[in-house]
């Protein structure tokens, strides 16, 4: 039967296929290119010099052709050649892309840009010389610029001319790598760069109305060659030339001003502030009632009072501080001069923030996909920011949850057979406490301690499952892309009871089955995440996420010398008895894992992209507890995983279950590869086409389950493979996937090294159909 739909459904993505080709290609792509004009087909730009930017050059064309997806396929023009010559407001006009009409004066525009590029580049004897090819029976046009840059021109000799005397001290004693140097290429956009940093380095001495419009540079091209004689200049614009005293003059912060601005709406500057005053030293706090803060709160974020001068660095980081907190709507830091007598210059710093609501809740209803299982949650959240006046925020969230999972075992049939309750609350405090303390270093990124405890209740149809948790940990960020984050202590009590019968027998004699029992998790974990991805917008990004976890091991030792007692029990799988030490009346976890995953986002175009994704982990239990815990177990397949296969239904290793066993394929070690080019089709429809390869793998020799371990010498052929296509909507708030993948290569399979394709007949249990809310990375 399940061949029968794999022969209809075959058919039918033919039909479908050859009908989307035939209506692609009978439609002319000159269909609303007016009369006497021509289509833009192509446009192409080749350069005889490799050290050229070719992205850099293609954003200085002034008219490019259509968009393609697949690199050839232009849909959106197909989209909208389908639009009604009659409306001028059809749907499909504004979902598509309306044709490029070629322009002869766009076309001199984007030569005349290309020419501006280079000499702005330092190649001032560069041609560009530009080609027309007609097809007049098409009415098409490709365009092509043929660029030749010749020699670069380059600074022969560079001087810094600053007028005043302690700038030019102070420049050359202090600032730290000029960017521009002689043998450089004479490029604009590396002097622009030195401005800048020139600018932000006077501004980081005290030099508080120091601006960028006081260095220009002087260049002289005439004496040999493509030589350039070139100077960098700080003075003075004539205009400003009777406002010197003030310009050159170094700033001290006098004092600081601190206004929790009362309602929703922003005081305007000089405005009185109404509320509760607090003066500490150079602090003036005001203070709504509802609003109060312990002013150690934004004395301990003000990065300002370390330096002795104006720092516009440190102005930065304070924004940033009380920006993390979660407090505030907005925050405006501005300061006002004042007369010294000494002639120091002073600034007033004043600090005006609005504040978000102090109490608030919310339900909201999600779907949710975990490990390629779709249902609803519902949430119900209260959150309390600054609970104890020093900006805590304390989130408390009620879970109720509904999943459809396989049930193989107890045949049921439900819609939703997984039930999930629980209740979680964290709290964030924005300081550290314990043994993070000691780390001074981690106070410069406003590190948090987060401390979470939770309930979770979990009826499946083969087990019920109840999860207490505690942890204590913390929260920094080392760079604007760098976060860490360090659990101290990671505590988990899991109770495991009404197991289904049926399931009980199909993994009495596994390896596995200690997984499936009551245990307690006591680790220390650590994770390290850099991301560069903004959301919201569509740019290059990379993603790096390392992730070190131990457990166990303090309670083994304090085990040892306690002289607790072992417990021992038989072993249903024939292994020899097992001891082990219980903690609470509950045998402990004793492992060390490792995980590493990176992903690369590459943007082409506003329409296509390309993300690849590699995934490495390990986990080796040892000593009280010889298995890893089943959440701690890696698996494949699903959704996020390698898509050809449904989720914990591949390997580890050869490993093939037996029909009708419940899917236990998880195991202690992972490899995953993924990549997937995605491009967009209508304004809230994307395709995609992927590729995935992985497996996992068993670390320990009592796993007995046949092929299930790894071994360097035959890993690599043990690989699954697996290929196919999606569809994914989106609705801003969130994103809705299809994808249905096809095995190409299983691991399991001993015919034709595993390869499917020309080895044996393809089925219907060859494809996996699944869905999911988000993209799979």
């Amino acid at each position: 039967m399940k061949e029968g739909k794999a022969y209809w459904f075959d058919r039918i993505a033919r039909c479908a296929a050859l009908l989307l080709l035939l209506g692609m290609f009978s439609c002319s792509s000159s269909k609303y290119v007016p009369k006497g004009e021509y289509l833009l087909n192509r446009v192409e730009v080749k350069v005889d010099n490799p050290e050229i930017n070719r992205e850099e050059l293609d954003s200085y064309l002034r008219q490019k052709e259509n968009l393609r997806i697949l690199g050839f396929l232009k849909f959106h023009l197909w989209v909208y050649n389908l639009s009604s010559p009659k409306k001028t407001d059809d749907w499909l006009k504004r979902i598509g892309e309306q044709p490029q009409v070629y322009s002869a004066d766009l076309m001199a525009r984007s030569a005349d840009q290309l020419q501006q590029y280079l000499w702005n580049k330092g190649y001032y004897g560069a041609t560009v010389k530009s080609e027309v090819h007609k097809n007049e029976d098409k009415r098409k046009v490709d365009l092509l610029f043929r660029i030749t840059t010749g020699e670069p021109y380059r600074i022969s000799n560079l001087s810094f001319l600053i007028a005043d005397s302690l700038l030019r001290e102070q420049f050359h004693n202090e600032y730290p790598h000029k960017i521009l140097r002689e043998g450089n290429r004479f490029d604009l956009d590396l002097l622009n760069r030195e401005r800048e940093n020139i600018t932000r380095f006077f501004q980081n001495k005290g030099y508080y109305n120091f601006s960028k419009s006081m260095i220009y540079f002087e260049a002289d091209t005439l004496r040999r060659g493509n030589a350039v004689d070139l100077s960098l200049v700080v003075d003075l614009p004539e205009e400003s030339q009777q406002d010197s005293v003030r310009i050159y003059k170094r700033y001290r912060i006098n004092n600081y001003h601190y206004t929790v601005l009362p309602g929703s709406a922003a005081l305007s500057r000089g405005q009185a502030h109404l509320g509760d005053t607090v003066r500490q030293d150079k602090y003036t706090f005001i203070f709504r009632d509802y609003y109060k803060y312990n002013p150690r709160l934004f004395t301990r974020l003000n990065k300002m009072a370390e330096s002795d001068w104006y720092r516009l660095e440190n102005v930065e980081k304070t924004f940033d501080a009380l920006n993390r907190l979660r407090q505030f709507r907005f925050i405006n830091i501005y300061f006002q001069e004042m007369a010294d007598s000494a002639g120091t210059g002073l600034l007033n710093c004043r600090v005006d923030m609005a504040p978000l609501s102090k109490q608030s809740s919310s339900f909201d209803v999600e779907g949710t996909n975990t490990s390629g299982n779709f249902g609803m949650a519902g949430n119900l959240n209260y959150v309390h920011r600054n609970l104890f006046r020093g900006a805590e925020v304390l989130n408390v969230r009620l879970k109720g949850a509904m999943e459809r999972q396989q049930a193989v075992v107890s045949n049921e049939s439900r819609d939703f057979n997984t039930r999930e309750t629980g209740l979680e609350a964290t709290l964030t405090v924005p300081k550290l406490f314990g043994p993070a303390s000691l780390f001074r270093s981690f106070g410069d990124f406003l590190p948090k301690t987060v401390t979470t405890l939770g309930y979770n209740y979990q009826q499946r149809p083969d087990y019920t499952r109840v999860i207490s948790t505690f942890r204590l940990g913390y929260e920094w960020m080392t760079s604007r892309f760098s976060r860490h984050m360090w659990n101290v202590v990671d505590f988990n009590m899991v109770d495991l009871s009404r197991f289904d019968p049926g399931f009980i027998n199909s993994i009495k004699d596994l390896y596995i089955k200690s997984s499936f029992t009551d245990h307690l998790i006591l680790a220390t974990n650590y994770s390290y995440v850099y991301n560069t991805q903004v959301l919201n917008t569509r740019s290059n990004y990379t993603y790096l996420k390392v992730t070190a976890e131990s457990s166990g091991n303090l309670l083994n030792l304090l085990s040892g010398i306690t002289g607790a007692e072992k417990t021992v029990v038989p072993d249903t799988s024939g292994l020899r008895p097992q001891a082990f030490y219980r903690f609470l009346d509950t045998r402990y976890a004793q492992y060390v894992k490792a995980d590493l995953e990176f992903r690369k986002g590459y943007v082409i175009d506003r329409y296509n992209s390309v993300v690849g994704r590699a995934f490495l982990g390990i986990g080796l239990p040892y000593g009280n507890f010889d298995v890893l815990p089943f959440e701690k177990k890696y698996f494949t397949g699903g959704a996020n995983g390698i898509r050809a296969w449904q989720v914990r239904s591949l390997g580890p290793g050869t490993y093939r279950a037996s029909v009708g066993d419940y899917p236990n394929q998880s195991s202690d070690i992972k490899i995953e590869a993924n990549l997937e080019y995605r491009f967009r089709l209508i304004k809230y429809l994307e395709g995609a086409f992927f590729l995935d390869a992985g497996n996992i793998w068993a670390i320990n020799q009592k796993d007995n389950r046949p092929g299930a371990q790894f071994y360097w010498n035959r890993f690599y052929r043990e690989l699954a493979l697996g290929t196919g296509t999606g569809f994914r909507f989106d609705f801003s708030y969130f994103i809705f996937r299809l994808d249905l993948g096809m095995k190409l290569r299983d691991p399991a399979q001993s015919e034709g090294n595993g390869w499917i394709i020309g080895t044996r007949k393809i089925t219907g249990n060859d494809f996996n159909f699944s869905f999911a809310i988000g993209y799979p990375f």
